[in-house]
């Protein structure tokens, strides 16, 4: 998966430490109700899409261009669901990361779902009650936003 040129850069000065870094995720449905997921080319998960916001970047407009880069495919935003802090990521070279993650409901809007990217070995869309296997968090998100209709949640 490629690294932002900004984290590398921060890298350079704080080595393996844990970065604090703004995520976006999204949980795009269609009008069948069916799920965008990727197969994470990193580590085989499934997951929706997500991303690290660049320096300065609205967390909308982030997460519509993650979803274009890595799905291929155009959404809007339909709503604001949850703000969290999530867990720290330990990766495989040693560095550790941990998000603030602002989670979105995405609707398709055109493009055909493919790989488009190098962070994605698979992409398509999932009936709600036939998900593959998927991380606890990553299937929390997807049961937030396929549930009731409620205020952002901010915990």
């Amino acid at each position: 998966m490629p690294v932002p040129e900004f984290i590398t850069e921060l890298r350079t000065m704080v080595g393996t430490h844990r970065l604090w870094l703004p995520g976006v995720s999204a949980v795009v449905t269609d009008d069948d109700g069916r799920v965008l997921l990727g197969r994470r080319s990193d580590d085989g998960q499934w997951a929706v899409p997500s991303g690290i916001l660049e320096p300065g970047e609205q967390p909308g407009d982030g997460i519509l261009r993650e979803i274009a880069e890595e799905t291929g495919v155009t959404a809007r935003i339909e709503r604001l669901v949850a703000v969290t802090s999530d867990e720290p990521v330990h990766y495989g070279n040693g560095d550790v990361a941990q998000y603030l993650t602002v989670l979105f409901h995405c609707r398709y809007v055109s493009g055909r779902a493919q790989v488009a990217d190098d962070e994605s070995t698979e992409v398509g869309w999932f009936a709600p009650d036939e998900l593959p296997p998927l991380p606890a968090g990553q299937r929390a998100r997807i049961d937030r936003v396929l549930g009731p209709p409620l205020d952002p949640w901010l915990p």
